[in-house]
């Protein structure tokens, strides 16, 4: 099993969603987070007065899949749907997760995930 946390801008959560569920992947969790990375922030005027926003929101995507080839896929979808060539698309991150249950049924593994 693999987990993925993408992190992306607000304004692409519509279409990572609709990239995931084209895809079959169904199975997410979202955060609305802050952070910030090569953008460094910027200033925003607030009632009339500019304030230094060192921390931009952003979306994260929770999603654990079955294996390297559904990963694969789920990034190049995340990928594609997140993209518009500037600073602060943001960032996916995939790593090996070692097991999962499923506490109503007690199920554990892979049967857990379907």
């Amino acid at each position: 099993m693999i987990k993925i946390e993408a992190i992306v801008r607000p304004e692409k959560l519509e279409d990572v969603k609709d990239a995931l569920a084209m895809i079959n992947v169904h199975g997410i969790t979202l955060y609305q987070v802050m952070g910030c990375g090569a953008q460094k922030g910027g200033t925003k005027n607030v009632r009339g007065h500019a304030v230094q926003v060192n921390l931009i929101p952003k979306i994260k995507f929770e999603i654990v899949v079955s294996d390297e080839e559904w990963a694969r896929i789920t990034i190049d979808a995340i990928c594609n749907a997140a993209y518009t060539g500037e600073i602060g698309d943001g960032k996916i991150f995939s790593y090996d997760l070692d097991n999962a249950v499923r506490i109503r049924t007690r199920e554990i593994g892979l049967a857990a995930l379907n």
